[in-house]
């Protein structure tokens, strides 16, 4: 039987989408879902120690999001242009895909201008092909060498912060969208099950000696966009840069061998070590670019419990959550969510699937 998109919709109150994060990282609320018993228990999220033991492996995604929302402007017109940097597609030639918004201004041709608070064009940007409807390969032009230039897309960019939290990015969201364990710049999203996690409760886990882990997937827009066919057979994911090296393999696969809990902290997690897979289903050490699109029937082979955000209706990410602890499950466990009140999306509550 084909899954269906539809089986993923669900009716959210607008009002229960968070618009800020929790006053602290670690206490935002934490439902547990029980994947083989149905039981639902109500936590705050630094409970989670509670749930892990000694040997017990944590997998973070350390990708860190660079500032990708920039504010130009036309040549000649000098209306007002979004553009949110995806990905760099040569660093020598200053060479970018990027989304444009409003797209139907922009052509193939067209400059671009930023400018700095005083008002002083700092940098510009050329129109060189046209991507998506909204996409574009834009080529920038700067006079300096490649730290100011690296410096002043910095200084220019704005956190990016998904739509629906429907608000400009404040001085809070530069620290709080950024895990606190984040190193290794490339994400335009961040992966936002680690967002719960404080310096406090790592200690912790550490204290407990339980193995925290590192992989990198810099998260790019493709995991959010629209899924647009209902046979999700036919769905294909945009490839995602990943990365694992061989100290995690093999503390995962110790973790794995001695019978130990396996924990990936969120989707992006996931998709990583389902992407690195030795024939005999342990993890292996692998860089490269990952579309793996995870929907029921699919066989997990590297963990067995997960953290995770509640997410958008009809989103890759329910699909793979509904596929690690089953559909009815989740679509339950989210009406509970509902019921009682938690916050939604990447600055809300988190789901710990065991």
């Amino acid at each position: 039987m084909k899954t269906k998109l539809s089986s993923f919709d669900f009716k959210l109150p607008e009002k229960l989408i968070a618009k800020y994060p929790a006053k602290e990282r670690d206490e935002s609320r934490l439902m547990v879902v029980h994947k083989d018993s149905g039981k639902i228990e109500h936590k705050v999220f630094k409970d989670l120690i509670d749930y892990f033991d000694e040997n017990d492996t944590l997998i973070f995604n350390n990708t860190k999001v660079f500032p990708a929302r920039l504010f130009g402007k036309k040549e000649k017109t000098g209306a007002q242009i979004e553009v949110f940097l995806l990905r760099e597609l040569n660093k020598e030639s200053k060479l970018w895909d990027v989304l444009v918004d409003p797209a139907r201004k922009i052509r193939v041709g067209n400059k671009l201008y930023f400018t700095d608070d005083d008002g002083n064009d700092v940098l510009v940007a050329e129109v060189v092909d046209n991507t998506t409807s909204r996409g574009r390969t834009i080529r920038f032009f700067f006079d300096g060498d490649e730290e100011e230039y690296r410096a002043t897309l910095k200084q220019l960019g704005n956190t990016p912060l998904p739509k629906y939290i429907d608000r400009q990015p404040e001085e809070i969201d530069a620290e709080r969208y950024q895990t606190v364990y984040a190193s290794k710049l490339g994400a335009v999203a961040a992966p936002t099950a680690g967002l719960h996690f404080s310096k406090t409760l790592m200690k912790r886990l550490e204290i407990k000696g339980i193995n925290l882990a590192n992989i990198t997937l810099h998260v790019g827009l493709g995991t959010f966009r629209d899924i647009e066919v209902e046979d999700l057979s036919k769905h294909k994911m945009e490839a995602e840069y990943f990365e694992i090296v061989k100290e995690t393999a093999e503390l995962v696969n110790k973790t794995k061998l001695a019978k130990h809990r396996v924990c990936s902290v969120g989707t992006t997690s996931m998709r990583s070590i389902e992407s690195a897979v030795s024939a005999n289903g342990l993890l292996k050490e692998a860089e490269g670019w990952t579309n793996t699109f995870i929907y029921h029937p699919y066989e997990f082979s590297i963990a067995d419990s997960m953290v995770t955000n509640f997410h958008l209706p009809k989103s890759s990410l329910i699909i793979m959550i509904s596929a690690f602890a089953g559909r009815e499950l989740i679509m339950d466990a989210y009406q509970e969510a509902i019921k009682e009140k938690y916050s939604f999306f990447s600055y809300g509550d988190a789901m710990l699937i065991i």
